[in-house]
């Protein structure tokens, strides 16, 4: 499978536009999670809506996942080529108190937690928070 954004699109069942392929290469340049404001500012050809329809499409075609960091900002993070979003492959996040960034730890998933029979799990996050390397660097 090539990391080509094209085939990574298509692999997911996206149509390639030009737009797709942009935020697609946008998000295989950042480390951290994007939101829609910060993908708006740095794609200034974009416009909202269309930014927020290929964030959509995204996810539901499961090429982002949404991350929930506290900030009441919903930040997208782009995933595995073998991911599926489902809970046992959730893995940890960690928010920087000082520059507002938000990390994907993939090398942490979520311990495993056994409920009983009356909970399914459908989502699954754990969200760590303090200062990132970059800012610890910094100061």
């Amino acid at each position: 499978m090539s990391n080509l954004p094209e085939n990574i699109l298509k692999n997911r069942n996206i149509l390639p536009t030009a737009m797709r392929l942009l935020v697609l290469k946008k998000f295989q340049q950042t480390e951290h999670a994007l939101s829609l404001t910060e993908l708006e500012s740095e794609l200034d050809t974009a416009d909202k809506t269309t930014l927020y329809r290929t964030l959509k499409t995204f996810e539901k075609n499961k090429l982002v996942h949404s991350i929930e960091d506290g900030s009441g900002i919903s930040k997208y993070a782009l995933c595995d080529l073998s991911c599926e979003c489902l809970p046992e492959q959730a893995h940890i996040h960690f928010h920087c108190m000082n520059c507002n960034e938000t990390f994907c730890v993939k090398d942490q998933p979520i311990p495993s937690i056994q409920l009983t029979n009356s909970f399914k799990v459908s989502e699954v996050n754990l969200m760590l928070k303090g200062i990132c390397e970059n800012c610890q660097k910094r100061a």
